[in-house]
């Protein structure tokens, strides 16, 4: 596979509106899953609220058109105003990948 890129989120949960939050990322990510050049998405969060959300994309271009998507800006503002209480985000290319897979 070539070079692709990672767009890592990695936040603090607050204890706002739970079932709305939960509805809303299933919804993000399949919409996230129709966007052209969209690879995957894998996502973990503790009992603390602590998460990271990392998406999979084929270019610089596709993350930006995501971001950029009105129904995803809809979701990114409830995050700040109800759901984190902090966050971060990098975008990183992928250079080389490597995996152990299971009873192998």
């Amino acid at each position: 596979m070539n070079a692709y890129y990672a767009a890592i989120f990695t936040s603090k949960r607050t204890e706002h509106d739970p079932k709305g939050y939960s509805s809303m990322a299933d919804k993000m990510d399949e919409l996230a899953s129709e966007q052209p050049g969209f690879i995957r998405v894998e996502s973990v969060r503790d009992f603390e609220g602590n998460g990271i959300t990392v998406s999979y994309w084929e270019s610089l271009e596709a993350i930006q058109k995501w971001k950029e998507n009105s129904k995803h800006q809809v979701a990114q503002q409830k995050g700040k105003d109800t759901w984190y209480s902090k966050y971060d985000v990098q975008i990183c290319k992928v250079m080389r990948e490597y995996s152990l897979k299971e009873n192998e």
